[in-house]
């Protein structure tokens, strides 16, 4: 189905700019991309492991098609998983990025890929005069979402970027009058530190780990370009998209389901998640938390005039003293002091057992900063119990590629770092 798709849509638009890379200067048509994925050889297994940043990773896509294999996208250096061949009409498996828990798989069909194409080109607009610049990895479930299947189903071209260096991505933006750009918080920091944002962008696009709030509005005003905050998961592809104009007042808000995405409470809070995109489950072990069409998130979550605000995750929840709370809370607080960067929370075993954990907070500071001025700053908006009692304050936070910090982490080196 997907490869059939793939044929038509390159029909309609064979001399047309497919995929370039950069800086290398490779180029395709659609119907020479057509003509390379027939030139692959064909598959000696079930199993097709797409694997780097290139042209070539795309052939690996279109021969896993074109040969009714079933696709497992790879990061560069990631060996290929010891996984049973799922059954049919199973078409993609996806490796969720253990940020939350080990490492799983979740199985797809074509279909299922497809829709979360559709619901991401329909929610944000993405068009062929606008190509992607592809700077995230192609592997993960954002790149192959936002880069791959527009590519390969709606005809959106794609420029791929050997490196996010400033540089390196102001050079590839040279000569493209417009273009759509979708990155992490850490990119996009980096981008907008070094002045080497794209003046080109049209559509700006952060996912992967919370956008702040501070960065959303100072890259606004510096360049008059919008971060469009986007909030996905591996197991059900697109879920919310900030499509507003200016910058958000709150980091909590994720912005309004996608097209064709219901979304729901459960009983406990969390949100639940409901799409023709949502995987048939997990590999090989399965969960009573995916399948039928439904996900169900641990995130905590609220509605508010149609947006979704999230509130920290269940396993977060800091217990003090039979009172919960969630971390994204109070560092939502703390963020909106002037001389905080970044920051985090977390509960810690307490000593006295009345109070159940200690609430514990690591600061990347601004400017020189007392742990006194930020307590009396919370005081004055928070209950006293929910005010950190031990603090860090340090460099960076560690977060890895994507702009994900392990909380887990964070908790267990915690009492090291003095």
């Amino acid at each position: 189905m997907l490869y059939e798709r793939w044929r038509q849509m390159a029909r309609n638009h064979p001399a047309e700019t497919a995929l370039r890379e950069s800086p290398s200067g490779r180029r395709w048509t659609f119907a020479q991309l057509v003509a390379a994925a027939e030139k692959q050889p064909v598959t000696d297994g079930p199993l097709v492991f797409a694997q780097g940043h290139a042209a070539e990773f795309l052939f690996q896509v279109l021969r896993a098609w074109r040969d009714h294999a079933v696709l497992c996208p790879l990061e560069i250096g990631q060996p290929p998983p010891p996984l049973p061949v799922p059954p049919r009409p199973a078409a993609h498996l996806k490796l969720t990025s253990a940020t939350t828990g080990p490492a799983r798989a979740v199985v797809f069909t074509a279909q299922q890929l497809a829709a979360d194409a559709e619901n991401i080109v329909a929610t944000m607009g993405l068009r062929p005069d606008w190509p992607n610049l592809g700077v995230i990895s192609l592997a993960h479930s954002y790149g192959f979402s936002n880069l791959v299947l527009p590519l390969l189903l709606h005809g959106i071209p794609l420029v791929i970027v050997n490196s996010p260096l400033p540089e390196i991505v102001r050079r590839a933006a040279v000569g493209m009058p417009a273009l759509t750009l979708a990155a992490v918080p850490a990119l996009w920091r980096t981008w907008h530190a070094t002045n080497i944002i794209p003046v080109s962008t049209r559509l700006a696009i952060s996912a992967g780990a919370p956008l702040p709030v501070a960065l959303e509005q100072d890259v606004f005003q510096k360049h008059g370009l919008k971060l469009h905050n986007f909030y996905g998961s591996t197991e059900c592809g697109g879920i919310a998209y900030d499509g507003t104009m200016t910058p958000r007042s709150e980091g909590a808000c994720v912005g309004a389901a996608l097209h064709q995405v219901t979304l729901a409470l459960n009983d406990s809070g969390c949100l639940r998640v409901s799409s023709h995109a949502v995987g048939q489950g997990y590999w090989p072990d399965a969960d009573s938390t995916l399948g039928q069409g439904v996900f169900q998130t641990s995130d905590l979550a609220e509605f508010c005039a149609g947006q979704v605000f999230l509130r920290g995750r269940v396993s977060d929840q800091i217990n003090v003293a039979g009172r919960k709370i969630s971390p994204a809370s109070i560092e939502q607080v703390l963020a909106t002091h002037p001389a905080v960067d970044e920051c985090l929370v977390f509960g810690l075993p307490s000593s006295d057992a009345d109070r159940s954990e200690t609430i514990a907070a690591c600061i990347v500071p601004r400017e020189k900063l007392a742990a006194a001025e930020l307590k009396q700053f919370l005081l004055a908006r928070l209950p006293a119990w929910q005010v950190p009692r031990e603090w860090r304050f340090v460099d960076s936070l560690g977060a890895n590629d994507r702009g994900k910090i392990s909380r887990a982490e964070w908790k267990r080196t915690f009492p090291a770092r003095q």
